[in-house]
C-alpha cells in the first residue's frame, strides 16, 4: 500500500508543478491565438473548442475514455504503440492534425498544436507505462536492470530533442515522419516472424514456450520469472523459466538514448523503437518485452513532458487529458492479463500489422497528402 501511495505522491507533486506553470503555458497559446486573428485566419468570435480556442475542435470527453481504453490496452500487451494509437486519436479521430494545417506551417498556432498532440500522447503512454511496468513486474515478466539501463540512456535524449525541436516542426512534417519510421520498424519486424529471423532466436523461443506450457497447465508463472544471476558494468546474467539470457548495460545506454531521442521528436512513448531492441540486440521473448519496454517508456515520458511544458511552454487540454488517464488505466491494467494467453508470435504479428497500417497511413497523409483510409 505504501508504494501505491508514494507514486500517488509523486505523480500529484508533478501536476502541482505543472499547474503552478500555467500562466507560461497560457502566454504561447495566447500570442498565437493573437497572430491568427490578426492574420485573419482566425475568427475572434467563433466558439471556442480545444484549448479555448476560437473555432477550434469541440472534443467530447467520452470518445477519449473509450479510444484510452485501446490505447492501454495495446500497449501494455505489446509494449509499444501507446504513444503512436494515442496519435492516431488525437490526430485523426479528433481531427486536430487537419485543424492544425489549416493554417499553413509558418503560423504559430499551428505549432502550438502539433506540440500539444506530441505532448498529450506522452500523458497517456507515460500513465499506461507507470501501470505496465509495476504490474509486470509482480508476474515476474520485466528484467528491471535492461530497463533502467535504458532508462538512464533515454533521460538525455528525451530532454534534448524537444528543447531543439520544439515550436520548429510543422503538423505535415510532423504526420509524414511519423508514418516513415513505424512503416520502416513494421517490415523489419515482418522480417523477425519469417523463418529466417526466427533462426537466431532460439533461447527466445524456448523460454517462451516454457512460459507457455505453464500458463496452459495452470501453473503460477511467478516463481519461474526473470532471476537476475549476476550484475557488472559490463554484463548482466539474468533467467526466464531456465533460460540463461546476457547482455552488456552499456549497449543499452546507448540504446536508450538514441530511442529515446526519436520517441521525443515524434511524440511517442518509444515502444515501438524498444520492442525492435529488445527482441533483436537482447535476444527477449515478447513475454519479457513488454514490461521491460514499459519501465523504459515511463522514465523517458516523465522527463519529455516536463520538458515540452516546462521548458517550451506546450499546453494541453486538461479535461480531455483525465477523461484519457481514465481510459489507460482500465487497459492497462487487462492487457498484462491477458498478453499470457497470446501466442509469442501472434504479439508480433500484431506489432506488425499495426505498424504496416499506421506506417502507410501518415506517410502517405505527410509528404504525399493522400489519405487513403479511415
Amino acid at each position: 500500500m505504501s508504494k501505491h501511495r508514494n507514486v500517488l505522491i509523486v505523480l500529484a507533486a508533478f501536476a502541482a508543478v505543472l499547474l503552478i506553470q500555467e500562466s507560461a503555458l497560457a502566454a504561447r497559446l495566447g500570442e498565437a491565438i493573437n497572430e491568427a486573428v490578426a492574420s485573419g485566419s482566425m475568427d475572434a468570435g467563433a466558439d471556442k473548442g480545444y484549448l479555448g480556442i476560437p473555432g477550434a475542435p469541440e472534443l467530447t470527453w467520452w470518445w477519449g475514455l473509450i479510444w484510452a481504453i485501446w490505447v492501454g490496452w495495446i500497449f501494455s500487451t505489446v509494449g509499444a504503440f501507446g504513444g503512436i494509437m494515442a496519435g492516431v486519436g488525437h490526430i485523426t479521430i479528433y481531427g486536430l492534425g487537419d485543424y492544425a494545417k489549416s493554417f499553413g506551417k509558418t503560423m504559430k498556432i499551428n505549432k502550438v498544436v502539433t506540440d500539444s498532440i506530441r505532448v498529450s500522447n506522452q500523458w497517456l503512454v507515460g500513465c499506461s507505462a507507470g501501470l505496465s511496468s509495476f504490474n509486470y513486474w509482480k508476474m515476474g515478466r520485466l528484467v528491471l536492470p535492461l530497463g533502467i539501463a535504458l532508462a538512464i540512456g533515454s533521460v538525455a535524449g528525451s530532454w534534448l530533442v524537444p528543447a531543439l525541436t520544439a515550436g520548429k516542426i510543422s503538423l505535415k512534417a510532423y504526420i509524414g515522419y511519423f508514418g516513415l519510421f513505424v512503416l520502416f520498424l513494421g517490415c523489419y519486424l515482418f522480417y523477425e516472424t519469417t523463418p529466417a529471423g526466427q533462426a537466431s532466436k532460439k533461447a527466445a523461443k524456448e523460454a517462451a514456450k516454457k512460459f507457455q506450457d505453464s500458463v496452459a497447465s495452470g501453473e503460477a508463472t511467478a516463481d519461474m520469472g526473470v532471476k537476475v544471476q549476476t550484475f557488472t558494468p559490463t554484463k548482466c546474467i539474468f533467467t526466464f523459466f531456465g533460460v540463461e539470457f546476457s547482455f552488456n548495460p552499456l549497449i543499452p545506454v546507448v540504446g536508450g538514448f538514441v530511442i529515446a531521442a526519436l520517441a521525443s521528436f515524434l511524440g511517442v512513448g518509444g515502444g515501438f523503437l524498444l520492442v525492435p531492441f529488445l527482441t533483436s540486440v537482447a535476444g527477449l521473448p515478447m513475454y519479457l518485452v513488454a514490461g521491460t519496454s514499459a519501465a523504459a517508456v515511463f522514465i523517458g515520458m516523465i522527463n519529455s513532458i516536463a520538458s515540452y511544458m516546462l521548458l517550451r511552454g506546450t499546453p494541453v487540454e486538461w479535461s480531455l487529458i483525465g477523461a484519457e488517464l481514465v481510459g489507460i488505466v482500465i487497459g492497462s491494467l487487462i492487457g498484462p492479463r491477458t498478453s499470457k494467453y497470446i501466442p509469442d508470435v501472434w504479439l508480433k504479428r500484431l506489432f506488425v500489422v499495426l505498424a504496416v497500417y499506421v506506417g502507410m497511413r501518415y506517410t502517405l497523409k505527410g509528404f504525399f497528402d493522400i489519405a487513403l483510409w479511415p
